[in-house]
């Protein structure tokens, strides 16, 4: 723990900051999902999203957003799911003003129907390590944004 600590305070303010924020937010999202849904989460979240002016070389950034929320679900009490991850690093890259897209994909794996959940930016996969995602077909769209719910 006391190494955790050490290197934790080694971190520059803004990385100390999006680690933090990852670290609250994990166990948000997955409480959201669990009373309220996917969409309703969503939907929650872009409420508190800045208007779309997206920032295009912001490269940097978003590999630190990346590796923060990595060591946020590493040292989570809980496992956080892909898309609990995902949604997170969703969030937290678009509220640095950073384009980026929340994709899902399925597939049929024997008799078991699978899903999985990630984040791209310019048509790369962000948080994953390896490309786990190309096994699943993608939803033809992201899920960055909502479609508007019928009335």
């Amino acid at each position: 723990m006391w190494e955790q600590l050490r290197r934790f305070r080694t971190l520059e303010p803004p990385a100390r900051g999006l680690f933090l924020r990852a670290a609250a937010l994990l166990p948000l999202i997955s409480a959201s999902l669990g009373l309220l849904g996917f969409r309703k989460t969503q939907k929650f979240l872009q409420k508190f999203l800045p208007a779309s002016n997206c920032t295009p070389d912001r490269s940097a950034a978003a590999e630190l957003t990346v590796r923060m929320v990595r060591a946020a679900v590493r040292h989570s009490l809980v496992h956080p799911t892909c898309l609990e991850e995902s949604l997170a690093l969703w969030w937290l890259l678009k509220r640095q003003h950073i384009a980026c897209d929340l994709r899902i994909g399925v597939r049929k794996d024997s008799e078991k129907f699978e899903a999985h959940a990630w984040v791209e930016r310019e048509g790369m996969a962000l948080n994953e390590p390896e490309s786990l995602h190309t096994h699943y077909a993608a939803f033809d769209s992201a899920l960055s944004t909502l479609p508007p719910e019928p009335r």
